[in-house]
């Protein structure tokens, strides 16, 4: 396994990059996976889960969304994005650049390229199963769904997890309804009795078996729907 910083640059901004974490295992090609974080940004807990992915067998970039200007500003504007503005705001083309980065890494099968997000990176990951017809599947772990919702029919593969009682509880169920109405392959589990931060193993919501759980049914999706 081999791990490294890299610069994400942005079509958009070319005076910008995001920053990166990337690991590769030890085996290539590989299929990859782009990891989308929570509002704490790319942090120990994220880089963690890139290296459980490169021990997988895929190679895996963790993508700070924050990186290219203030943090703070730049979670307002992100959120503000899935409020306001989805599917067309500046952090849904900060997702795609490191999609397209990703898929142009070296040892990366670009035919077989997905996404896991969490929270908010779990509501981007889903914006980007709508807008990008070379993603293969994604995962998430709590997420608001697009709007509008019917922009799934686009979709490609989705398993997710979700807590309950939780305030995007609803967003899974309803999702789950939905994915079935336009025949898209996908896994919804609503775990009863979890806390939103129910898979960061940093938090005091962490719930080891649930957290199995959902890596598990993830590294199954993904095996099922990135094959060669």
């Amino acid at each position: 396994m081999k791990s490294e910083t890299v610069s994400i640059p942005q079509p958009e901004h070319a005076a910008r990059t995001l920053n990166g974490y990337l690991v590769k295992p030890a085996r290539v090609p590989a299929p990859a996976v782009l990891i989308l974080h929570e509002a704490f940004g790319l942090n120990d807990n994220m880089r963690d889960i890139a290296n459980r992915f490169a021990n997988a067998g895929y190679v895996a970039l963790a993508a700070d969304l924050f990186s290219d200007g203030n943090k703070m500003l730049c979670m307002v504007r992100a959120f503000y994005g899935l409020l306001v503005t989805p599917l067309t705001n500046g952090t849904a083309r900060k997702v795609r650049a490191a999609f397209d980065f990703l898929r142009a890494v070296e040892g990366v099968d670009a035919r077989r390229v997905g996404a896991i997000g969490f929270c908010m990176g779990g509501s981007y990951a889903l914006q980007l199963a709508c807008l990008d017809g070379t993603v293969r599947a994604i995962s998430i772990v709590s997420a608001q769904n697009p709007r509008p919702l019917d922009a799934v029919k686009r979709a490609c593969p989705i398993v997710g997890s979700y807590a309950d009682p939780d305030f995007v509880t609803a967003s899974g169920k309803k999702l789950d309804m939905v994915l079935d109405e336009y025949n898209i392959p996908h896994d919804i589990k609503i775990y009863a009795g979890a806390k939103h931060s129910m898979f960061n193993d940093g938090s005091a919501a962490y719930d080891a078996n649930i957290a199995n759980d959902a890596w598990q049914r993830t590294l199954h999706f993904f095996e099922t729907h990135m094959a060669a």
